[in-house]
């Protein structure tokens, strides 16, 4: 039977085969969205889905298109941006759709493509050179592009023109900055006027920005990839704004209000004469919503709201519909959908995005425990509809009459996707997905004074006298949940806990889900309550269950996960006995302005909250076998974060463990890698908690 780790490798985490990406005609007679013929077929496939007969037709497979285009070479622009939404399939894995027309356009192996949704006509495009981020314009006549880091389009007849360029090689226009991408949720460079004749186009200049190299090859003669990288306290990019004209004249939009907002956080152009920005300050203290004049580009602030850690960026909000200010503020106890800046949702919700508003109301992504994720509706005045009711984690597309639901949760492996028009079921979409070879013993609790969100897995068949070896496995940081009531959290746990360990999963302070201040009660420290919160659960769990093995307790981690892991084996080596610490940011200063800014505060502000929570200056306490992991070519958590780390442990006389890998990326996509990743770790727990080595089951 085919092992765990290879099927988790093969598979791509199980996220092969699900249905995703989802887009609503403008009608509502169909639904056009991506997935892959079967849980082992990496390459994705657009398809179109009729509610009404409750059938899905394939409209356009990569292997099809081999034979009509011409193809061209995927751009780094692309490769970042698969980097940026942690993309792992293949074959299409986006499309632009029209808001009025049958159109979409998507590229396949870097050629361009349209589809029409009713005669399912497909009809490749020539172009100057790659392309990335095609955008078909509303009334499906048109489709930009950025090629090189110039915004061009084309026509129906497959003209291609030049909207915006530069000689400067550091200048680019459409494409979305770093941080916008990375931390802000903000993938777009560029957006079409409602009309469909006009662009509004960001201009990116990274001249002022940090120059790093990166030498992710095992060939010594490949040239490092240099990077420009804006690190906590140095500069961001330069990010402007202009409307252009189809014949290339720009009309510049000030949005930067003479520098006083650092970040253009998301843009709504959804009227013709007004467009609306959402911007924030560099202390991310204050967000602020301006509404420019397209036609002569001047620039109102028309609301602001601050909070004294910082202001939380919220998908799809703030909107502005009908002359209703529509946003998500933190007040009070809960993250609260505001309207006009009076909050409607209550306290007992915490909103965690806005996915359709309308003249008849929002519809929203809401949690009344961190557990869960439903899908609700509220009219102006507060009054609630849920479109969800069982238990699990619910996301949903929606244009306000139709609505695509998707459910996971603990009882059904996957993904369900369900059609709603209004609030019927009508259709269902069916997951591809493979089911995972192991089954899950999953036991949900909250532990510690502080109630933790937490599961603790064991061995499916485990000797209940024996003591068992405790590994953590947390992420533990800002803005990510590992503990929710969805299966497919918990595979790598289960398959860890079926080699012989108690397996802990716990969310600290500073997760999301459960309140705003339980979020910040990270400020300015991202280490002691993280830390306290692991030990806490470790130390209730213990009391609940008399088997764990507290004389052999591993943790290991990734990412935040992986700085939590170093921190443990560090700061307590009398508990932990063991780490291992997955692509693990060591020294905050070298990471992001937007993210570390956020919780630290500026290096120059704040210099203590930098000391106190850098890795490096505690290597000397390091009493316990620790093993780092890192991939060359990681562009968000360089690798100079693990080489620093090791450096000062040398430096130490501590002995430690570095696995470098070569090629590989922040989110090790490779299947070779991501199956051996876990046997290697694996083995290394073993050996350092002194456990006998039988080999992975």
């Amino acid at each position: 039977m085919e092992t765990f780790p290879k099927q988790y490798a093969r598979t791509r985490r199980f996220t092969v085969g699900a249905p995703r990406s989802f887009a609503i005609s403008p009608n509502g007679h169909s639904i056009s969205y991506l997935q892959s013929s079967s849980g082992s077929d990496p390459s994705n496939k657009l398809w179109i889905h009729n509610p009404q007969s409750q059938t899905s037709v394939l409209l356009a497979d990569p292997e099809d298109l081999k034979g009509i285009g011409s193809n061209h070479e995927i751009s780094e622009d692309e490769q970042s941006r698969r980097e940026r939404v942690r993309e792992v399939g293949s074959g299409i894995i986006a499309f632009s759709s029209s808001a009025e027309s049958p159109n979409v356009c998507f590229t396949s192996d870097g050629t361009l493509y349209v589809a029409n949704l009713d005669s399912r006509e497909i009809t490749s495009f020539e172009t100057v050179g790659s392309v990335f981020d095609p955008q078909i314009n509303p009334n499906g006549s048109l489709i930009a592009y950025v090629s090189g880091g110039e915004l061009r389009y084309l026509d129906s007849s497959g003209n291609d023109f030049l909207v915006v360029g530069s000689q400067n090689q550091h200048i680019s226009h459409g494409v979305a900055d770093f941080i916008a991408a990375e931390e802000m949720g903000r993938r777009r460079g560029y957006w079409w006027s409602p009309r469909g004749d006009r662009l509004l186009v960001t201009e990116v200049d990274n001249s002022n920005v940090l120059n790093w190299h990166i030498l992710s090859s095992a060939d010594p003669s490949s040239p490092p990839k240099s990077l420009r990288y804006p690190k906590a306290g140095t500069n961001n990019p330069e990010v402007k704004l202009e409307v252009f004209t189809l014949e290339g004249d720009g009309l510049p939009i000030d949005w930067s209000q003479s520098a006083f907002w650092e970040y253009l956080v998301n843009v709504q152009w959804t009227e013709e004469s007004s467009i609306y920005l959402t911007v924030q300050t560099r202390d991310q203290k204050s967000m602020g919503m301006l509404k420019v004049d397209s036609e002569t580009g001047a620039v109102e602030e028309i609301y602001r709201w601050s909070d004294a850690c910082w202001v939380e960026i919220i998908p799809g909000s703030p909107k502005v519909i009908g002359g209703q200010i529509i946003t998500v503020e933190d007040r009070n106890y809960a993250r609260s959908l505001v309207i006009n800046n009076h909050p409607i949702s209550g306290d007992d919700l915490q909103v965690r995005s806005l996915i359709n508003c309308s003249e008849q109301g929002v519809i929203a992504a809401v949690s009344s425990s961190p557990l869960e994720q439903h899908i609700m509706h509220f009219d102006f005045e507060g009054k609630r509809t849920s479109f969800t009711e069982g238990p699990g984690v619910h996301d949903a597309v929606s244009n306000g009459e139709t609505t695509v639901i998707q459910c996971r949760n603990m009882d059904v492996h996957g993904v369900k996707t369900t059609v709603f028009v209004g609030d019927s079921l009508i259709s269902e979409i069916k997951d591809l997905s493979e089911k995972p070879v192991i089954s899950l013993n999953v036991n949900f609790h909250r532990l510690g004074e502080s109630e933790l969100e937490s599961v603790v897995l064991f061995p499916q068949n485990h000797d209940d006298t024996k003591l068992l070896p405790v590994l953590l496995d947390p992420y533990g940081g800002p803005h990510a949940q590992r503990v929710r009531r969805v299966q497919g959290l918990f595979g790598v746990s289960q398959w860890f806990a079926d080699q012989g360990f108690a397996v802990i999963v716990s969310d600290g302070r500073g997760t999301p889900g459960r309140s705003p201040a339980f979020e910040r009660e990270v400020y300015g420290d991202l280490a002691t309550a993280a830390l306290e919160d692991q030990i806490s659960a470790l130390s209730a769990a213990a009391e609940i269950y008399e088997r764990l093995d507290l004389d052999r307790v591993g943790i290991r981690g990734w990412s935040f996960g992986g700085y939590l892991a170093a921190l443990a084996v560090l700061r307590r080596p009398d508990l932990f006995h063991a780490a291992v610490a997955g692509a693990p940011v060591t020294d905050w200063e070298l990471y992001d302005t937007h993210y570390t800014e956020r919780y630290l505060g500026h290096p120059l502000e704040t210099p203590e909250n930098y000391e106190n929570t850098n890795l490096c200056n505690e290597a000397h306490k390091l009493e316990s076998p620790l093993l780092l992991i890192h991939g060359l070519a990681d562009d968000n958590v360089v690798a100079a974060h693990t080489f620093q780390l090791s450096q000062a442990l040398l430096e130490a006389g501590k002995p430690h463990e570095v696995l470098p890998l070569s090629g590989v990326t922040h989110m090790t996509p490779q299947e070779t890698v991501a199956e051996n990743l876990l046997r290697i770790q694996l083995r290394f727990l073993k050996k350092s908690l002194g456990i006998d080595d039988e080999g992975d089951k």
